[in-house]
């Protein structure tokens, strides 16, 4: 059994397949990365669900044939996660494809600033998310965050706090405070619509842009 790392940083191992399944971590094109490089995690084997119920685009988009296979009926299952192959054989787990984005040529992890932002104790909730930039950056990434109570805290000093723990150019330029975020039917944050509001507030020059 991996055992988790000591540093809460550090990448997570996700261990091995089961018999008769096979983890794989692909490129772009989905061909085989190098031990240690990160890729996309795709599943194959004897366990493979046939697909989403009812939902054939979805299906399309995840299942996939399999070309590193004579069986042309043989497919992959796109996990949404990244990862890598460590030189001990394990997966490690590296955050989900959804929430890497690339902006002025760098790739960033979302959920790596949000935790940050986390660690800053003056927050009661945060989203991180990127909307499309009008600039060379490509992204714009956005900060939605809902303060503690009776916490002063603002963009200017969320963002002056961040640049003491991230890189410069995984600083959020567009913040926006709320009372609460919005959130969806699970009653999760609604992370699409709070693309609309910032969308919007762009547009209207309501969000603050640092």
């Amino acid at each position: 059994m991996p055992a988790c790392p000591e540093d809460e940083k550090a990448a997570i191992p996700i261990g091995r397949a089961c018999d008769g399944e096979e983890l794989l971590v692909l490129g772009e094109r989905l061909q085989p990365v190098a031990v240690g490089t990160v890729g996309d995690l795709y599943i194959r084997g004897v366990g493979l669900s046939p697909g989403y119920w009812n939902e054939l685009e979805k299906t399309k988009a995840v299942f996939l044939p399999n070309p590193h296979s004579p069986d042309p009926t043989e497919r992959l299952y796109k996990t949404g996660d990244l990862a890598r192959i460590g030189e001990d054989g394990l997966i490690y787990f590296h955050g989900r494809s959804d929430f890497q984005i690339k902006s002025r040529g760098y790739r960033i992890e979302l959920g790596e600033i949000e935790t940050a932002l986390h660690a800053l104790n003056c927050l009661r909730e945060c989203a991180i998310l990127a909307i499309d930039s009008d600039g060379f950056e490509g992204k714009s990434i956005c900060c939605a965050y809902v303060p503690q109570p009776e916490t002063e805290v603002n963009a200017i000093v969320l963002r002056k706090k961040l640049i003491r723990v991230l890189s410069h150019y995984m600083v959020p330029s567009l913040w926006m405070a709320f009372d609460t975020l919005p959130k969806n039917s699970s009653g999760k944050i609604d992370r699409n619509k709070l693309k609309e509001y910032f969308l919007q507030q762009r547009t209207t020059h309501q969000s603050v842009l640092l």
